[in-house]
């Protein structure tokens, strides 16, 4: 058996079936990606740069570790000091977090931040430090503990500007250059169109495979639209999708310190509606909020898809929850368990311990005289019961190993309490997961 999995392991390792051929991007950005030496391999991008002349309202949610890497803190300060208006650019490398690195990585992210600022301004090197407008959010992902290369990067900075455009290959560079333990690059864009009738656009790339759990991971995501919208509404808008699908999704149970995800948005649409949406109650906006969860959870899916050593994407679903935080936190529970997710990796049907999951998950409502338990196979064929309402049924277990030699696998729970649902995205764990993980930094 171990055989076939390994080989199963080598089949999804080519994932280019997930790297899209081309995109709709938002107008009046530019985009790039290129080496510019924290990697020591020169074929491997590590820089990314994304830039908007005009200039954007921004909304970001970061990492809850305690250990907040530099990056964080300075676009968290740049957003704060701007009140979320007024940013022209996002830079970020790949290959060193800029993590527990003291005062020396903060000094270095600001420079980072600096260094778009002076290129952005035609090329010009003789703007002083204090004339810079702060305009610039900074992410960084990678090895925690080591300072960032920072004449590297802002010499590749320089060379980024005149690399910019916005081409889907200008794209494919730039969501090239956020990976590091990534098998392929994550973008994805799409047209969309709000009640009011107006068309606008959304891209954006997601970085992650491993270290990834719900309240972020060591994630990055950044995303951008041509639309109009107040930096009130963006942040809420923002809010309420990380909660349904970047924190909603997990592969190891481990979190970092440098999670960010951002949007901006500059309303640059050429439909010559200025109507900029600020009523978090209008039909525009709740439109877009749903929008954006949507694209956000696609771009979350991707990350678990790349989870390291997976063979298999998990969905965990729970419905008639008493309410959504209950519905999320069993789910969690579930999609975090090693034992379901090993069983899962093994093809073993062993859904006691699924149960057991949601018997010890903590301060949440349930009743074990109403929950109900199935297996979903994505062929469209016929669920595969395993307890309904409190009793176990019988199991088919030929059939139960067909659905758990598929690729996707859904897990749903019917708690039979409520109307809540809410669904948590992971990943199995296999023998390559630990191959990966020891041998990280080497």
């Amino acid at each position: 058996m171990r055989g076939a999995m390994l080989q199963q392991i080598r089949r999804l390792s080519d994932k280019t079936r997930f790297i899209p051929s081309e995109g709709y991007y938002p107008r009046g950005f530019t985009v790039t990606g290129l080496h510019c030496g924290v990697k020591k391999d020169p074929t491997k991008l590590d820089l990314a740069l994304i830039h908007s002349t005009a200039p954007c309202t921004a909304a970001a949610v970061f990492t809850q570790n305690k250990f907040t890497a530099a990056p964080v803190q300075v676009s968290r300060a740049v957003l704060e000091a701007r009140q979320g208006a007024g940013i022209h650019s996002i830079v970020t490398n790949s290959g060193c977090a800029n993590a527990v690195t003291g005062a020396e990585g903060l000094v270095n992210a600001r420079k980072m931040g600096q260094a778009v600022e002076r290129a952005a301004q035609w090329g010009s090197t003789s703007v002083s430090e204090s004339d810079l407008p702060g305009s610039t959010l900074i992410m960084s992902t990678g090895v925690i503990g080591q300072p960032i290369p920072l004449p590297r990067i802002e010499d590749g900075i320089q060379r980024a500007f005149p690399a910019l455009g916005r081409s889907h290959e200008h794209w494919l560079k730039f969501s090239q250059a956020y990976m590091t333990t990534d098998t392929f690059p994550k973008l994805r864009s799409r047209p969309f169109q709000l009640p009011s009738g107006t068309q606008y656009r959304m891209a954006g790339v997601s970085k992650g495979a491993g270290m990834i759990h719900p309240n972020m991971a060591t994630l990055l995501g950044t995303i951008a639209t041509d639309l109009p919208v107040s930096p009130a509404c963006l942040q809420a808008a923002l809010s309420y999708a990380v909660d349904r699908s970047f924190n909603a999704i997990t592969i190891d149970g481990d979190t970092s310190t440098n999670d960010t995800v951002a949007i901006l948005a500059n309303g640059q649409t050429n439909s010559g509606n200025s109507l900029t949406i600020a009523d978090q109650k209008s039909t525009d906006f709740v439109a877009f909020r749903d929008q954006l969860t949507e694209f956000a959870r696609d771009l979350a899916q991707l990350v678990v898809r790349d989870g390291e050593g997976a063979t298999k994407f998990i969905t965990v679903r729970v419905k008639n929850a008493a309410n959504f935080a209950d519905a999320k936190s069993i789910a969690t529970t579930i999609a975090t368990s090693s034992l379901v997710k090993t069983a899962i990796y093994g093809q073993d049907a062993n859904w006691g311990r699924i149960i057991c999951a949601v018997g010890y998950t903590k301060d949440v409502a349930v009743d074990t005289q109403t929950i109900s338990l199935q297996v979903i196979p994505m062929d469209g064929s016929a669920p595969l019961p395993l307890m309904v309402r409190g009793e176990p049924e019988k199991v088919d277990e030929a059939r139960a190993l067909e659905i758990l030699k598929m690729e996707d696998i859904n897990i749903e729970v019917d708690l039979g309490l409520g109307e809540a649902t809410a669904e948590v995205y992971t990943c199995d764990m296999s023998h390559e997961y630990i191959t990966i993980n020891a041998d990280y930094r080497s």
